[in-house]
C-alpha cells in the first residue's frame, strides 16, 4: 500500500462524504436561510419556529433522498471491500 493509494482513498472519502451529506445540508440551509428571513421580518425570536420546520423538512429530505444516499455509501463500502486484495501486494 502506497501514499498514492493512501491519498487515492482519503480523497474518494471525503467526496463520498461530501454527496452523502450535501442534499441533507443544503436543504436545512435553505429552510434556517427562509425561516431566519421570516423571523427577521416579524420580530418573533422564537427557537422552535426554526427548529420544527427544519426537522420536518430533514425528514423528509431524508425520505426523498436517502436510498440515493445508502446506494452511494454501499457502492464505496463495496469499492473498499473490492480493493482488499490489491493493498498489501
Amino acid at each position: 500500500m502506497d501514499t498514492a493509494m493512501v491519498i487515492d482513498l482519503g480523497r474518494q472519502s471525503l467526496w463520498t462524504i461530501a454527496l452523502v451529506s450535501a442534499p441533507l445540508l443544503l436543504v436545512a440551509l435553505g429552510v434556517g436561510l427562509v425561516i431566519g428571513i421570516i423571523q427577521a421580518a416579524t420580530s418573533i425570536n422564537e427557537m422552535t419556529l426554526s427548529f420544527i420546520p427544519k426537522l420536518i423538512v430533514m425528514a423528509l429530505a431524508l425520505m426523498l433522498f436517502g436510498s440515493w444516499m445508502l446506494t452511494t455509501l454501499v457502492d464505496f463500502t463495496r469499492g473498499i471491500f473490492e480493493r482488499i486484495p490489491t493493498l498489501f501486494i
